[in-house]
Order: C-alpha cells, then sequence, then structure tokens
C-alpha cells in the first residue's frame, strides 16, 4: 500500500503532525510521503498563502482574529465558502498527482487539501481520504468537506462537531498524533547529558511556536526577576529574538534555542512550559506530561485550545505578563499543583494517537 500524506504550512502544527502520520506509518511498513498540497499546485502560491498567515497573526492578531470570525459568520451559511471555491481548482493537478505516483490512500492534517479531495472524490470514486483536526474545536468550513473519516481530538468534541454539521457516522475521537519521541519512555537523567544541562537547576521552558511568535521579551524580563530558574527559549526562525535574548542575557539566565529536533528532550527536563496554545504543542507536551502555562493565544482557535485544556485541569490560561509570572511561581513551588495537572493530562491525553489513526488508515487501504 502507498498512503500520501498533505498538510499546509500555515503554522508549524500541521506539518508536524502530518509527519509524524507518515513516520509511524512506515514503522508499520507502509510506504507514506508528506508534502505540502500547495507546493502540488504550485510553489508560488504556497508562499504566498503562508506568508498571509504569518502577517495576519502578526502583533496581537487582530486580522487573523477578524478573518477567523467572518469564517465563522460565512460557515453558518447554505452557500460554498470562498475557501472551498478557491481549492476547486486544484482538484485536477491534485488527482493527476495522485494518480501518477500510485497513491492507494490519502490523508490530510489541513482544510485545504481536504476541500480539494472533495472536489475530486465527486468525480473519481477511487479516491479515499480521511482528515486529521489539529485544534480542540470545529474549524469553519469542516463541515464543507467529505472524508471517509475525521479525526478529531478527544470524545467532548463530538456534539460540538455534529453540531456544526460534520456527519455523526464518519466522527472518529481518537486525537491529535505527536511524534514517537513525546509518547516513548525516556530517562531524565539521558536528556540532561544530550543538552549539556545540570540536572541540579530548575528550567522554565518557553516556546513561542515555529515562527517566534508573542512577547517572549517582556516575559522573559520578568520571569527572570520573578523566577529562580534558567529560561530556555524556543526561538524557531525569528533570528532577531534569538541574538536580542543572547546579547542580553547570560547562559546561566536565559538559553535561546533555533529550529530544533529536540523539543521533546527540552520539555522533559523542564519544570513548567510555557506555551502559546497550538494544537500540536500543547497536545505534545499534555502527551509528555509537563505542567503547562498557555500564554497568550492568536485569537480563534488557539483561544479553544486554551479553554479545553484549562477546563480539564491540564494546563492553566494567562492573559497578561503578570499572570504568566504568578502562575509560573506556583508551578515551581507547589508539587501537589503540578502532580494534579500531569494526572489530569494522562486522564485526558491519549499517548496511542498516532498508532490508532494509522492502524484505521492501513485497515481502510486494505478494505478498499
Amino acid at each position: 500500500m502507498k498512503i500520501l500524506v498533505l498538510s499546509c504550512g500555515t503554522g508549524g502544527g500541521h506539518n508536524s503532525a502530518a509527519k509524524a502520520i507518515v513516520d509511524e506509518l512506515n514503522r508499520h511498513n507502509a510506504t507514506a510521503d508528506f508534502i505540502e498540497y500547495l507546493d502540488i499546485i504550485n510553489p508560488r502560491i504556497r508562499n504566498l498563502v503562508n506568508n498571509l498567515y504569518i502577517k495576519s497573526t502578526t502583533g496581537n492578531g487582530r486580522i487573523f482574529k477578524r478573518v477567523y470570525k467572518l469564517g465563522t459568520l460565512y460557515d453558518n451559511t447554505n452557500f460554498k465558502s470562498p475557501v472551498y471555491v478557491l481549492n476547486s481548482f486544484a482538484k485536477k493537478k491534485l488527482y493527476e498527482y495522485i494518480k501518477s505516483n500510485n497513491y492507494d490512500y490519502i490523508a490530510t492534517t489541513h482544510l485545504f487539501a481536504a476541500q480539494a479531495l472533495t472536489c475530486i472524490k465527486k468525480e473519481h470514486s477511487d479516491i479515499h481520504f480521511i482528515e486529521i483536526c489539529t485544534d480542540y474545536t470545529y474549524i469553519p468550513f469542516w463541515r464543507e468537506t467529505n472524508p471517509d473519516f475525521i479525526i478529531v481530538p478527544h470524545k467532548d468534541l463530538v456534539q460540538n462537531f455534529e453540531e456544526k454539521g460534520v456527519n455523526r457516522d464518519k466522527i472518529v475521537p481518537i486525537g491529535i498524533p505527536v511524534y514517537k519521541d513525546f509518547s516513548m519512555d525516556l530517562e531524565k537523567e539521558k536528556c540532561y547529558n544530550e543538552l549539556k544541562l545540570d540536572k541540579t537547576k530548575k528550567y522554565t521552558l518557553i516556546m513561542t511556536g515555529s515562527m517566534g511568535f508573542g512577547n517572549t521579551i517582556q516575559i522573559v524580563d520578568e520571569l527572570s526577576k520573578r523566577v529562580n530558574a534558567t529560561n530556555i527559549v524556543i526561538c524557531g526562525s525569528n533570528k532577531k529574538l534569538q541574538g536580542e535574548l543572547k546579547s542580553k542575557y547570560p547562559l546561566d539566565k536565559v538559553i535561546p534555542i533555533g529550529f530544533t529536533n529536540k523539543i521533546s528532550k527540552y520539555m522533559r527536563i523542564s519544570n513548567v512550559l510555557l506555551t502559546k496554545p497550538g494544537g500540536l504543542t500543547t497536545t505534545e507536551a499534555g502527551t509528555i506530561n509537563i505542567p503547562i502555562i498557555h500564554t497568550m493565544p492568536i485569537p480563534g482557535c488557539e483561544n479553544y485550545n486554551a479553554e479545553f485544556f484549562e477546563k480539564r485541569g491540564m494546563s492553566k490560561k494567562c492573559n497578561t505578563i503578570e499572570e504568566i509570572c504568578e502562575e509560573t511561581q506556583r508551578l515551581m513551588n507547589d508539587d501537589d499543583l503540578r502532580n494534579q495537572m500531569i494526572e489530569n493530562q494522562k486522564k485526558y491525553i491519549d499517548k496511542e494517537t498516532c498508532t490508532k489513526i494509522c492502524n484505521l488508515i492501513i485497515n481502510e487501504c486494505n478494505r478498499i
């Protein structure tokens, strides 16, 4: 069997979830390939779309908030969305790519590809695909798609998706897939050694998203004054942020990190994680079991992610830098609070999600 996994680079979470599925399918001796959907259609369009997304989320995310609100309002009408119409133009090129590469099944972690696949499916009965949602809420226009199955993050969200018009028979509440690194057992001692960090010290891990969003400098400034810990800051592609932190603080206070494939190890040695509430990063943290403070979200689905986790005692949502500092101090000093948050994560986050999704895909491949 040969499986194509599609995504879109509007934020790092969609791609990470897609690559986790590919990695797990390959472990199951299936042939699986990852590609960004818009790379098939036109790389120039991909760059345009990704850049527009980044610009919409800068500052306090006002532009993204307006677009998301408009999408929600339009989703309540009975008209096909402009997004669906635009993706329908890609159906010919995408179908040709699928057939010329002999793919038996497709999985997608992004709405855009799901809409194009739905258009193809109307004309070609040999197309079968599955959708994986990467946020803890229904996203506008998912109801316009027609997959074999739609994977949602938790059973508590089934009603939310059904009320929005998604076929209940297609909803499978398995979770959000993450790399095996986050679910496997790994000794902290080895992580300290590999990262060259002192195991006698306390660490906060600050993750601002793959593009380095957020009021990171202000957060680090206040934490450095008020919390007795070394702040590890994942800057992603934001080299300006990395340079500013490096020049401003000694390494015993702040350790700025660019892109890294060792996030799971940094999470394991950290006492508290401060992160914007992206669905993928939040799930990775909940899978590894680290106390989470959700910092100021990009308006829209990230608000729902933070609310889902906080309501179930898996994180604490903070809207100001003052709150962030207070809650970081509490989690650093209160073992009972930390342990309760970790136990709640174990209750609601399934470490076997990625394996279960891959088993479903393989079973569907064998059935068709």
